[in-house]
């Protein structure tokens, strides 16, 4: 079973555990506050603030056990890593739903984030069974399984809800657990006896992981475009919901179908259309591409003038979705088989840094600006920064990825 090549299920696999990570994450956020709330016995507004301070453990978490879980997967396969991965977020869906009191959601979402680090090591996986001209695409489906645990996770967990605030953890757990079982019956190892190479922590926490990265240039060039491009993406899970109620005065209702409709958009580019636009154009265009749209539609958040507008935004917002894939399949391309998964946690790490940081940025700056008091009400400040942001992303994609000048002469 484990030696057998790679076929369709598991790709699908991969696709299946990304989409149920992103489930699990979304189906628990429409009840994590009355959960909050029954534990400690606060007011909703004193439960936030915990609320956000899970939400900052789990993306800490992430930073510093992604680049560990993607160079266990380079030591010991992709296969037990996900496994586990698996068989963890069955237990610990399980431990939050029944938690008595609020340390133990505390520890919960901690877990959460060490085993939803295995998306590095579901884009290793990706990259040992895709060539290398094919990667982007491939990766343009782990974007399309987010974009869907975005519309079925709150949906669903909004749902569940209505009969018990707890039921989404156990729904959750069960769905980690079918997914576990079926990665046992139809996963195969992927990574090759000769490609694995020794477990080292200093390469396994995330600065290790990070500074690894400079044997390969332009690699190391790129991780500032994705840091920029993290920091100014945070003004979605951050600012979002707050900036529909006081720009748009929009509803609750109104808010979770603006987010349906993202993630219905992402999934349709990323599950589509981003791997023939990326084949077509090819990865280095196909990502200052897709950055530049990203500049423009984060100008037009920031200046909307109701709330339709925002709509013909998020359509412009997904198609700017190719330049992640684009990007990772660049990357994957500069390093060796034995490092894809150190290459991923890296990414992975320092993603989640960002998320952790790029919150309360964006936040303090929405907060500022939509003071009544303050100099100049400006809503959409965070997502004017957001795209300033990413406008620096554009400039070093370009200069990390320009050709060198003796391989432009002999393509002339």
């Amino acid at each position: 079973m484990v030696n057998r090549q790679p076929g369709k299920h598991a790709l699908a696999f991969i696709f299946i555990t990304v989409l149920i990570d992103m489930i699990g994450l979304g189906i628990i956020l429409p009840v994590m506050p009355q959960l909050i709330v029954d534990i400690t016995g606060l007011t909703l507004p004193q439960a936030a603030r915990w609320g956000g301070a899970l939400y900052a453990l789990y993306a800490a978490m992430q930073f510093l056990f992604a680049p560990v879980i993607g160079n266990l997967s380079d030591r010991f396969g992709r296969r037990p890593v996900l496994m586990f991965a698996l068989a963890g977020f069955t237990l610990d869906y399980l431990v939050m739903g029944l938690a008595p009191v609020l340390w133990v959601l505390f520890i919960g979402r901690a877990l959460s984030g060490v085993f939803g680090a295995t998306y590095s090591t579901a884009g290793a996986y990706i990259a040992d069974i895709t060539p290398a001209e094919k990667r982007g695409g491939r990766f343009g489906l782990i974007g399309a399984a987010f974009g869907l645990g975005f519309i079925i996770g709150p949906s669903l967990g909004g749902f569940l809800g209505e009969i018990d605030h707890r039921l989404p953890f156990f729904v959750a757990s069960g769905l980690a657990f079918a997914n576990l079982i079926y990665g046992f019956l139809v996963l195969p190892e992927t990574l090759k006896p000769e490609n694995r190479r020794p477990f080292r922590w200093a390469n396994a926490n995330p600065v290790g992981a990070l500074i690894q990265l400079k044997q390969f240039p332009m690699v190391y060039g790129l991780l500032a475009a994705i840091a920029l491009f993290y920091i100014g993406h945070a003004a979605f899970p951050a600012v979002w919901s707050y900036y529909g109620f006081e720009k748009f005065d929009w509803s609750e209702a109104e808010v979770g179908l603006s987010l349906a409709a993202v993630g219905i958009t992402t999934a349709i580019v990323q599950g589509g259309l981003s791997g023939r636009m990326i084949k077509w154009m090819g990865q280095r265009q196909a990502a200052l591409f897709g950055f530049a749209v990203a500049t423009a539609a984060y100008f037009a958040y920031a200046f909307a003038p109701n709330g339709t507008t925002v709509y013909v935004i998020i359509v412009l917002g997904a198609i700017a979705g190719i330049g992640g894939p684009a990007l990772q399949g660049i990357m994957s391309g500069q390093v060796p088989a034995d490092m894809q998964g150190a290459l991923q946690g890296g990414m992975t790490s320092l993603a989640s840094l960002m998320t952790v940081f790029g919150p309360l940025l964006m936040t303090q700056i929405f907060f500022v600006f939509s003071n009544r008091e303050a100099p100049v009400y400006f809503p959409g400040a965070p997502y004017l920064l957001a795209g300033v942001l990413t406008v620096f992303a554009v400039i070093i994609i370009a200069r990390a990825t320009r050709p060198a000048p003796e391989t432009q002469a002999a393509s002339d």
